[in-house]
């Protein structure tokens, strides 16, 4: 493909629209109470899927400034803004308000701050428990500058699934993702199993940025190989002109082959999809992955 040439975008790219009162209230609910979500941050191509008729979001804390300029990522970039203590209440109050059974926290870069942001994670977490003891909790944090006990605060707030997004292939990680390393994901998702071998651990993978099929599943392997549990694959969308371009448009059919790969490599639970994102029906992943180590202890119980 030369240099200013674009993909067409197929057919089956096509989002259906839908601003019924579970979206504006959502929305509108957001603003009050000063929060961000990745869903409106990043552009999500299934912000209307998830807030319209799902009724569920990824909030992101620790501010709407990230301190890394990947080349994917609608995310602004620049100095964030100081630490807003009271943001993990409000966050929590939100989720008491939408009754969520399952909720997503995420929070741009902020290579800023010694510990990561590693604190608010860890008190947004025990403040959604406080309000919300029946709500399953999924974080989506960044490598936390691959400090180990940044993690281990994170940990210690015992996160229902820790989810650590390795974005791209080794080969393309560098163009990629800015002053994030390929191996540092895989450490990072390697010891926080280890710190707690009890919580599933997921990773996603976008695709469609020049990657090879064998550079895809030399991506599982090396997930596989750090015990992730679950993984999900989505299509690449390039957010603004300023962004990398989209080298390929993946079909259905090529994302169900990824799938049943992935689950042949022995992920509990793979979701793919040219629309998946990291935290897409993630609500339905975490069922997926109790089920499936319900049955593998059941497999374990019957050959002892």
């Amino acid at each position: 493909m030369s240099k200013n040439e674009y993909v067409r975008k197929p057919d089956w790219l096509k989002i259906k629209l839908n601003t019924n009162e579970h979206y504006t209230g959502l929305k509108k609910m957001m603003r009050e109470k000063s929060l961000h979500t990745v869903c409106e941050e990043a552009r999500c191509p299934n912000i209307h899927e998830c807030w319209a008729e799902r009724r569920t979001a990824t909030f992101m804390i620790l501010g709407d400034i990230c301190t890394r300029a990947c080349r994917f990522c609608a995310v602004k970039t620049g100095l964030p803004t100081e630490l807003d203590w009271k943001e993990p209440e409000r966050v929590a109050d939100s989720v008491q308000l939408m009754n969520l059974k399952h909720v997503v926290v995420t929070a741009v870069s902020r290579d800023d701050l010694k510990d990561g942001g590693a604190a608010i994670f860890a008190e947004t977490i025990r403040a959604i428990r406080r309000k919300n003891p029946f709500t399953s909790i999924e974080v989506l944090p960044s490598d936390m500058g691959g400090v180990e006990e940044n993690l281990r605060v994170l940990m210690e707030a015992k996160p229902d699934i820790l989810n650590h997004n390795i974005e791209t292939v080794r080969r393309l990680t560098p163009r990629v993702r800015a002053r994030a390393q390929y191996d540092r994901s895989l450490e990072f998702l390697r010891r926080a199993k280890e710190m707690n071998p009890t919580i599933p651990t997921k990773s996603s993978l976008m695709i469609g940025l020049g990657e090879t099929k064998e550079e895809i599943l030399q991506v599982m392997d090396d997930l596989r190989a750090n015990h992730v549990d679950i993984m999900t694959i989505g299509q690449y969308l390039q957010p603004t002109k300023k962004h990398l371009k989209v080298e390929k448009y993946y079909s259905p059919a090529e994302f169900e082959e990824l799938r049943q790969i992935a689950l042949s490599k022995g992920f509990s639970h793979c979701e793919a999809g040219p629309l998946v994102r990291s935290s897409y029906h993630a609500d339905e992943q975490v069922n997926a992955a109790a089920k499936h180590k319900q049955m593998l202890g059941d497999q374990k119980i019957q050959e002892a």
